[in-house]
């Protein structure tokens, strides 16, 4: 693994991690570390996710910009983030990003892991 200083640029971004309709991932801080990963997650305008988890990493969220909603345990736990504004999601928990707003929202995501894992899921599975 790397043993300097890594520096990603905003202009080097990929979008090429784990995607869901209407939002965009941009891998920043990809398969550079065994243990962590970063990517920028921008949400379109009146946009939500899938419902998703992220396998067994826990995900930190830092609010960039705009105001946006983690929705989780079955949809009904809703959670507004505005800039600024942390969000802890653990292991496994399935959960929805939400953009009801009409300007994009930008959220700074760290996982634990070599690089982000997001498994789109066809609804709540964990309320079946």
């Amino acid at each position: 693994m790397a043993r300097e200083v890594q520096v990603t640029k905003a202009s080097s971004l990929q979008t090429s991690t784990g995607q869901t309709e209407g939002m965009i991932r941009q891998g920043a801080i990809t398969d550079q570390s065994d243990k962590i990963c970063a990517s920028v997650m921008i949400a379109k305008p009146h946009s939500s996710s899938a419902v998703h988890h992220h396998g067994e990493q826990d995900t930190i969220v830092y609010a960039l910009s705009g105001h946006g909603t983690v929705v989780s345990e079955a949809g009904k736990k809703k959670q507004d983030l505005a800039p600024g504004d942390f969000a802890l999601i653990p292991a496994w928990a399935e959960h929805q990003e939400v953009n009801n707003s009409s300007e994009e929202v930008t959220w700074i995501i760290s996982r634990s892991g070599r690089a982000p894992v997001v498994d789109n899921l066809a609804g709540w599975e964990a309320s079946k």
